[in-house]
C-alpha cells in the first residue's frame, strides 16, 4: 500500500509530540520540557516526519541535531512502532543532511547501540562510517558505535537520476509492513 511520507521543520508546539514518539523508542525518553529546549535553541534542528495512506495519517517521527561551525551531531531519531518500515526514518535523516549541508556542516557525527542493525543498516546505507566506540554508553551498559556521515555537496546531475525531494515536499514511499 502506497504511503505519503512528509517531513517538516518542528516548531514549539511539536513538543509535547516528540516528547511522545520518542517515549516509544527510549527506555529513557525525554520529555516535553527538554523537547522545548531543544525546539528554542538557534543551533538545533528538530525535524517531524509523518506518514499518511488512505486510512489517514500519523505523526510518527522526529529528529534533533544540532551544529557546531561546520560540524553537526545527530543527538536522537525516533520513530514510532507503527510507523516503522515506511521510509520515514531515511526520508529525517536524508532531509537533516540537506538541511545541515545548506547551513554550513560538512560532517555528520552520531552513536547508535552497536546492537540496534535497524540503525546501523540506515546509517551505513547513506554513506556513514564507523569512526570510533564507547563502551558502557548505554544504559545495561551496551556500547555505541560512532559513526560518521559526510555531509558533501550532492554530485552534478547528469541526468541520469532526479533530484531528491526538499524536506517541504511530499515523499511517496511504499508500506514495506503489508504485501504489495
Amino acid at each position: 500500500m502506497p504511503v505519503e511520507i512528509h517531513i517538516s521543520r518542528a516548531g514549539p508546539y511539536d513538543a509535547t509530540a516528540m516528547a511522545a514518539i520518542h517515549r516509544t523508542c527510549f527506555a529513557k525518553p525525554w520529555d516535553a520540557a527538554a523537547m522545548a529546549q531543544f525546539l528554542a535553541s538557534p543551533d538545533v534542528l528538530c525535524l517531524m516526519g509523518s506518514v499518511a495512506d488512505s486510512s489517514g495519517g500519523i505523526a510518527g517521527g522526529m529528529l534533533i541535531a544540532r551544529r557546531a561551525a561546520d560540524e553537526a551531531e545527530l543527538l536522537t531519531l525516533a520513530v514510532a512502532p507503527a510507523c516503522r518500515n515506511a521510509g520515514l526514518g531515511t526520508a529525517l535523516l536524508k532531509s537533516a543532511m540537506n538541511l545541515l549541508r545548506e547551513a554550513g556542516a560538512v560532517r555528520l557525527f552520531l552513536e547508535v547501540e552497536e546492537g540496534n542493525e535497524a540503525a546501523l543498516r540506515l546509517y551505513r546505507s547513506l554513506g556513514g562510517e564507523p569512526v570510533g566506540r564507547r563502551p558502557g554508553y548505554y544504559e545495561g551498559r551496551a556500547d555505541a558505535a560512532i559513526f560518521s556521515l559526510a555531509l558533501s555537496p550532492p554530485a552534478a546531475d547528469d541526468g541520469a537520476c532526479q533530484q531528491e525531494a526538499r524536506p517541504s515536499i511530499h515523499a511517496q514511499g511504499r508500506d514495506e509492513r503489508k504485501p504489495a
